[in-house]
């Protein structure tokens, strides 16, 4: 029992370095590989948020359309990341507890 205590929680905290590595750590491949995608994904729409709303903050010669969409696409980010996060450490952890 205490060696699967020791390695949920390897999995586990490597999901929280990167998330999907703790999947990858406890062989699903597959769902792994998927959270990592979903991750870059989310982190692709905080980039581009952050460079919409910072783009138009220093200039604002575009509409205050461009820091709408800018700020949407940083929240919708920030908020698929935060729980694609928390959902990889916690499955992780379960994973390895099988």
């Amino acid at each position: 029992m205490d060696d699967k205590r020791h390695r949920a929680g390897i999995a586990a905290v490597l999901s929280f370095v990167f998330n999907g590595l703790g999947q990858l750590y406890v062989g699903k491949i597959k769902q792994g590989l998927v959270i990592m995608a979903v991750s870059a994904y989310s982190m692709i729409l905080i980039i581009v948020g952050a460079v919409f709303s910072g783009h138009w903050i220093i200039s604002r010669i575009f509409s205050i359309w461009e820091l709408i969409i800018g700020l949407a696409l940083f929240v919708i980010g920030i908020i698929i990341a935060c729980v694609v996060g928390i959902y990889s450490i916690n499955d992780a952890y379960k994973e390895a507890l099988k």
